[in-house]
């Protein structure tokens, strides 16, 4: 090229489309390139399909609460796999369609290849060298499966695999029980597959409350075999994959590993940027402004191995792509109110600090079981509970912890209300809606306001120290 290229976005997913959308602002000098499928990891392999699977599954599942409501015959329903999956592929063939709809009428800005960085200015695409002023990299990430799991084909799947399966069988064995582990194993579970699930810990979906994670494998146990505290290991035997973990031993058909992700980073050239490399050939990245030491080379999203969710690498991506066409570098969005998620039908949440990561002696929990909730008794989902820590000599919400019915409708209100820093008397001076579960959010905080160090000079005309009426109708 006669000019040097203003920026070079390498990766096509969630934080390359936002850092693109960023620089189609600014400049027209710009070329996005991507190695393999287009569209994002939530659309083809991640968010929507798995999303599509629990709605399925929550769907069939509903059928154990319809004696309850008076209504009959729910033994007579079956769920058709092959057709779950159909339809989820579908749904999901949509929502990639939408993605590339981003991309496809950039002409040759949009490149196909693979991208090796050959310092702070400069990537070769498939053996052609272009020259630029700043990098952006969003290469994103894929399953960790070890290595000697491979010998057991395709009978060992990831969320990258499962989806396109025409059918499952009617055992699964579950290797991790992080927030994509739950998810998965509870949905296939709910859809009537024997489900046994193994995690190497004793915590699960990432809940670090000792209690609440304590409710939430009260809760799987009822659904699935769930093995704790020791690793799993498979071998061939008649009939099917042997899984064992400490004394436990099943037979299954299929094992989803869902042990994490892996950034995409390997092969990259970033040992061309003169940057020291961790063990894993990760730089250090600025996590503000996805920066890479003082370089014009940005590292956003699942890459980056900091947060792998999507509103992340959407923010990440952002700032990237406004940092890279810019002098000043633009700090990102707060992070520490960001709702990490495993959308079960018993949601588990946390959103801001966990209990772990608070000083026990500065802090309060405000707790709240929904067992007797007025809208959740009459929707038959009263079970699980919900956590919110506040300073207790400020009354600032810190963060919260749950295991709930509804959980990503909580979780989204005290994400706005971290990023707010907003205190518990704050909130409870807002209007609640009657009747809904997020009333059961009041009843955390007022449980929290009570411990806090002002709680016995709270003014008596403030809402905020309006007790509770006592009637599970109206709470």
């Amino acid at each position: 090229m006669s000019q040097p290229l203003d920026t070079l976005i390498i990766g096509a997913g969630t934080a390359g489309l936002a850092a693109l959308r960023e620089v189609r602002k600014r400049t027209d000098r710009y070329l996005i390139v991507n190695e393999g499928p287009w569209g994002t990891t939530c659309a083809r392999v991640g968010c929507m399909p798995s999303k599509a699977l629990i709605e399925a599954a929550n769907a069939f599942h509903r059928r154990h609460a319809f004696e309850a409501f008076g209504l009959r015959g729910a033994e007579g329903l079956t769920a058709d796999i092959a057709a779950v999956l159909q339809r989820v592929r579908a749904l999901r063939d949509q929502f990639v369609a939408g993605a590339l709809q981003a991309t496809d009428t950039l002409g040759a800005a949009r490149m196909a290849g693979r991208a090796t960085v050959l310092g702070p200015n400069a990537v070769d695409i498939d053996g052609t060298t272009y020259a630029t002023r700043s990098i952006i990299i969003a290469t994103g990430s894929r399953p960790r499966v070890p290595d000697e799991w491979l010998a057991f084909g395709d009978r060992i799947l990831t969320t990258d695999t499962l989806f396109e399966q025409p059918t499952l069988g009617p055992r699964v064995a579950v290797i991790g029980m992080g927030v994509i582990g739950v998810e998965i194993a509870q949905a296939l579970a709910r859809l009537g597959i024997e489900v046994a699930a193994f995690t190497t810990g004793n915590t699960l979906a990432g809940l670090k409350d000792p209690a609440l994670n304590a409710e939430l494998a009260a809760l799987l146990k009822q659904e699935m075999l769930l093995h704790t505290g020791a690793p799993a290991e498979l071998r061939e035997v008649a009939g099917g994959i042997e899984v064992s973990s400490g004394p436990n031993r099943v037979v299954v058909d299929q094992v989803i590993a869902a042990m994490g992700r892996v950034p995409n980073i390997e092969h990259l050239g970033l040992e061309t940027l003169g940057v020291p490399l961790n063990p894993r050939g990760m730089p250090a990245v600025n996590p503000q402004t996805q920066q890479i030491g003082d370089l014009p080379v940005f590292l956003a999203g699942d890459a980056n191995a900091q947060v792998p969710l999507l509103h992340e690498a959407a923010d990440e991506g952002h700032i990237a792509g406004i940092n890279a066409m810019a002098c000043a570098l633009t700090p990102a969005l707060t992070p520490a109110a960001a709702p990490a998620a495993a959308p079960t039908r018993f949601q588990r949440r946390t959103v801001g600090k966990r209990l772990a990561d608070l000083d026990s002696a500065h802090t309060v929990t405000g707790t709240v079981r929904f067992t007797n909730q007025g809208r959740a008794r009459a929707a038959q989902r009263n079970y699980g509970r919900l956590h919110v820590y506040a300073d207790r000599a400020t009354g600032r919400l810190q963060g919260a912890e749950m295991c709930a019915p509804a959980a990503e409708h909580l979780a989204h209100l005290l994400a706005l209300a971290v990023q707010q820093k907003l205190t518990v008397h704050q909130l409870l001076g807002m209007p609640f809606y009657h009747p809904v579960l997020e009333e059961g959010l009041r009843t955390a905080l007022r449980d929290a306001a009570r411990q806090l160090a002002d709680a016995a000079n709270a003014p008596p005309s403030d809402l905020a120290s309006c007790p509770a009426i006592g009637v599970p109708a109206l709470e």
